[in-house]
């Protein structure tokens, strides 16, 4: 049977290939982000429905919850980033960058799983699926973008308590260094990425496919009985310092 699927930041890098993991499987994916092109431009490539969403504004959210229809099997919160890897700017003192730099990834790595999971869950139906994705780095939490996934984590284990008297499960899948996406945004440098990859025990990087077909399990018949987990996809390595 056809299942309906959502995957927030769904236009590009793991969200992108996630969703076309669940279309290759024949169910009906629905797709947001910010980027209008890229996002129709996703959504044509793999045969899903785009609607257009920042995660982050409540107004977005609730709009995009609306077109979304009545029902829902598997929701899957990609979207997020590392803000720090974006220009920070120069304005204000340093505690008022420390502030914005750290709202803003709060804002993109938990708060926008959370506005969108409350605008969606009454839609979601028994036997469904809630999968959030983290991070290597909510390990040791020494940045902004660590803290978030960390508290990202912890909210779905909660989550899962809450969810789960109703046949819905919650996990949440945190990926180590994943090549071919823009997470890095072309910061990323041979030395760092040759240390990233010698971390893992297997000696390579990871790839969207090996997300995608980790969620995709998490959302099957076959992870009824595990939910509130946290599930490392990172090669054996544990550390991103």
């Amino acid at each position: 049977m056809s299942r309906i699927v959502l995957v927030t930041g769904g236009g590009n890098g793991i969200g992108k290939a996630v969703a076309a993991r669940f279309r290759a499987a024949g169910d009906t994916v629905v797709i947001t982000g910010r980027n209008s092109a890229r996002l129709d431009r996703a959504a044509t490539e793999i045969g899903a429905r785009p609607i257009l969403c920042d995660a982050t504004v409540p107004e977005q959210v609730a709009r995009m919850a609306d077109e979304l229809g009545p029902e829902l099997d598997v929701l899957v919160n990609m979207a997020g980033g590392n803000t720090d890897l974006l220009d920070p700017g120069t304005g204000g003192g340093a505690l008022d960058r420390t502030a914005a730099a750290w709202r803003a990834n709060l804002d993109a790595n938990l708060l926008s799983a959370v506005l969108t999971t409350t605008a969606v869950r009454e839609k979601l139906r028994p036997g469904g699926s809630i999968v959030n994705i983290g991070s290597i780095g909510a390990e040791y939490a020494a940045s902004s973008y660590g803290a978030a996934k960390a508290a990202l984590a912890a909210w779905t284990a909660g989550l899962s308590s809450e969810t789960g008297p109703n046949g819905v499960t919650a996990n949440l899948v945190a990926p180590g260094y994943i090549a071919g996406t823009g997470f890095f945004h072309g910061k990323l440098g041979e030395d760092r990425r040759a240390a990233l990859i010698a971390a893992t025990h297997n000696g390579r990087a990871g790839d969207p496919a090996d997300i995608a077909e980790t969620v995709y399990f998490l959302a099957s018949p076959g992870a009824r009985h595990i939910t509130g987990q946290t599930l490392h996809v990172n090669g054996g390595a544990h550390t991103t310092r």
